[in-house]
């Protein structure tokens, strides 16, 4: 039997559940930017049921910090490179070696 993945949406309704929030009170801790509101618990229900997907780094750091699972689990469940770690890739040879390391690492 093939072992099932969490997804990005479950993670983040599983941590919720865990700290006892409802969706309404996590929608109100994450902020759609520095600047902006919150996000709207219909979003945060969107996500949690994989209709959406969080739509920058930012948000998913927020839920990283309010939920307090580590973010690298959602930024690879969410499938996404954070920009900081992209802009540093200056050498795209090296980054295809460390993408076939990091395969073989998850597959063994």
């Amino acid at each position: 039997m093939k072992p099932t993945t969490m997804t990005f949406g479950q993670a983040i309704a599983k941590a919720r559940k865990a700290k006892g929030l409802s969706q309404k009170e996590l929608a109100a801790l994450i902020m759609k930017d520095e600047e902006g509101g919150a996000i709207s618990p219909q979003y945060l229900n969107d996500i949690e049921h994989d209709r959406r997907s969080p739509t920058s780094d930012h948000l998913i750091r927020q839920f990283a910090t309010e939920l307090k699972v580590d973010e690298g689990i959602l930024f690879l469940l969410a499938g996404k490179i954070p920009d900081d770690l992209r802009r540093q890739v200056t050498d795209p040879a090296k980054a295809a070696v460390a993408f076939a390391n990091f395969r073989r690492a998850i597959t063994k």
